[in-house]
């Protein structure tokens, strides 16, 4: 009978140790996984909203100088554009149009800042063979992409989000769309009720 309980109890033990064993796995796995999602979170850009603080940056212009944000804001409105690729249909379109505004954005005290993962030569050459009239930034290291949260997922290429950027250092406009003509007309009439607020 002594050594039947023995037994028993060496069964049931061995038996908790092959439930354990056998848990490992998907108890790896589940810690994994949460582990996994903390880091995407963490490594997640802000998404910035109307009325947050705008990210002062820093960049080079394609000439090489350093435009600093903290320097522009409280002197004037700041439209700060983030675009895919110099030079590509989109972004040409929406950079021609922010070229043939700019007498009118000028008026109301606004600067246009383009932003890509572009280098400086290739700004050089967009900006000249389409006469554009403002600095574009070489976010090569796509730092000033990640503080405005615009990178596309897996590549070193900012998705289209415009942002105005107000007298305050506050986001006063975001349009966030591919659609270039989107960003024409929804800056065209960010920058207007600004004015006259």
């Amino acid at each position: 009978m002594a050594q039947s309980l023995t037994h028993d109890k060496r069964l049931t033990k061995l038996l908790m140790k092959i439930r354990t064993v056998r848990s490992l796995p998907v108890l790896a796995s589940v810690v994994l996984a949460c582990f996994s999602l903390c880091l995407a979170g963490a490594a997640e850009a802000p998404k910035l909203k109307v009325g947050d603080k705008a990210p002062l940056i820093q960049g080079q212009d394609q000439n090489g100088k350093t435009i600093n944000l903290a320097n522009l804001v409280g002197k004037k409105i700041v439209l700060l554009y983030f675009y895919p690729k110099d030079d590509t249909p989109g972004c040409t379109k929406e950079a021609c149009g922010f070229r043939d505004d700019l007498e009118d954005l000028k008026k109301a005290n606004v600067e246009v800042i383009g932003v890509s993962f572009d280098s400086g030569e290739s700004h050089q050459k967009f900006i000249s063979k389409y006469s554009l009239n403002f600095p574009l930034l070489a976010d090569t290291d796509g730092k000033i992409a990640d503080a405005y949260g615009t990178k596309m997922p897996n590549k070193n290429m900012d998705r289209r989000v415009s942002f105005l950027i107000g007298l305050d250092g506050k986001i006063a406009h975001i349009t966030d769309s591919s659609n270039a003509d989107t960003h024409l007309a929804e800056m065209k009439d960010a920058v207007e009720k600004l004015k006259k607020g």
